[in-house]
């Protein structure tokens, strides 16, 4: 599969997701047999019914209507995508992949996350998205970060501010 190639289909399943919030759509860019891994919160499925069942159940109808993703970097490899984003939304509502069984704090969230994409025979194979499950835990008020080795927002501010002094 072309980089390309990859690059467009990544995109197309990350708006079936976040903009249209259409499983069918989703999990049509996807592999028979996937799986999807939230390494913070171990959230996610296996197999078309398992991966379904977390997209049907547990993510998209979960996501906040003001989430957005903000690019920071992409490498695209052989037969994979590494994404660097910032994910930002309000947490007015549970969300199971992010904070399960915490109800709505109304915090403003904002997450530096990456998501390693496999791709097999032009389909998405497995995602693993890995976050800093402390630094939301710290924005929602559920962990004090006095004493501790945690941030909190500073963590997509700082991120922020070397990329646009690099360019990425």
């Amino acid at each position: 599969m072309l980089p390309k190639d990859m690059e467009h289909l990544w995109e197309e399943h990350c708006a079936d997701e976040f903009a249209l919030h259409d499983v069918d759509a989703t999990m049509s860019t996807m592999v028979e047999q996937p799986y999807v891994l939230n390494l913070p919160t171990l959230a996610g499925g296996q197999g078309q019914q398992g991966v379904r069942r977390f997209y049907t159940e547990d993510f998209i109808p979960a996501l906040p209507a003001d989430v957005a993703l903000e690019p920071v970097s992409r490498t695209v490899g052989a037969e994979r995508i590494v994404d660097e984003m910032i994910v930002t939304m309000t947490h007015d509502r549970e969300m199971p992949w992010l904070l399960p069984g915490v109800g709505a704090t109304s915090a403003q969230i904002e997450i530096p996350l990456v998501a390693v994409v496999r791709f097999v025979d032009g389909k998405i194979a497995h995602e693993h998205l890995w976050w800093d499950q402390a630094s939301v835990l710290v924005q929602v008020g559920l962990l004090a970060p006095a004493g501790l080795p945690v941030q909190s927002i500073e963590v997509p501010q700082r991120l922020r501010s070397l990329t646009a002094d690099t360019s990425g």
